[in-house]
């Protein structure tokens, strides 16, 4: 299986670097593709791509999902662990795919995730073999922590945004993932969409767009 995507190409004709947004729980890659407008102009070299999730989703069946949710859906436990197992070697392989095609290598590549794709993105950039330029991840949590420290083959710097009135993902998340992070190693950032619920502020976007622009090539 590959996994279906929306592309951007760069405004200057010449791809330099990789962004690759990563969808919510029971959105599709056209949710976060917008993302590009505002962004291109200060990432003129930058192709911006946004796969849809592997499964439809339970809670939503107009979107994907990553993986279940039990809490959400009434999955079990094993099906969430193997619709994440599942969805990482899905969404590595894409990775792979694109950075082969666009002839770039991880160190020009981003991850920004909103939600659940925050959570996947968290969850795989540190266990591929050579580490990305950055992740972003909007209003997430970090999965297994204790796992994080032995099974990190990398250590991508990490910027954390959250919303600290998000009633969906719990604004502590936020620090329990900049805690362990730091604990297993990692340089992370942090920046708080005061007043913000569970989406994306225009102050929470400026923070992504310089945290990219001091990392990404070109």
């Amino acid at each position: 299986m590959t996994l279906k995507f929306q592309r951007r190409g760069p405004q200057s004709g010449r791809a330099k670097s990789l962004v690759v947004f990563v969808h919510g729980y029971g959105a599709d890659g056209a949710d976060l593709l917008g993302l590009a407008d505002p962004l291109a102009p200060h990432l003129p070299d930058t192709v911006f791509v946004s796969p849809d999730a592997p499964q439809p989703c339970a809670g939503n069946p107009f979107g994907y999902q990553w993986f279940p949710i039990p809490w959400l859906d009434g999955s079990s436990e094993a099906a969430a662990a193997e619709g994440l197992a599942a969805a990482t070697v899905l969404l590595n392989d894409f990775l792979d795919a694109r950075l082969a095609e666009e002839g770039l290598s991880d160190a020009a590549l981003a991850l920004v995730g909103f939600s659940q794709g925050s959570m996947i993105s968290l969850h795989i950039a540190p266990r591929r073999p050579r580490a990305m330029a950055g992740v972003v991840a909007f209003s997430g949590r970090l999965l297994a922590p204790e796992r994080l420290a032995a099974e990190a083959l990398v250590k991508p710097p990490v910027l954390l945004i959250h919303g600290d009135a998000d009633p969906v993902v719990p604004f502590a998340d936020m620090a329990r993932a900049e805690q362990d992070l730091q604990a297993a190693g990692f340089d992370t950032y942090g920046h708080v969409m005061r007043g913000t619920g569970h989406g994306i502020a225009p102050d929470g976007l400026s923070v992504a767009l310089a945290f990219l622009k001091d990392r990404l090539p070109g």
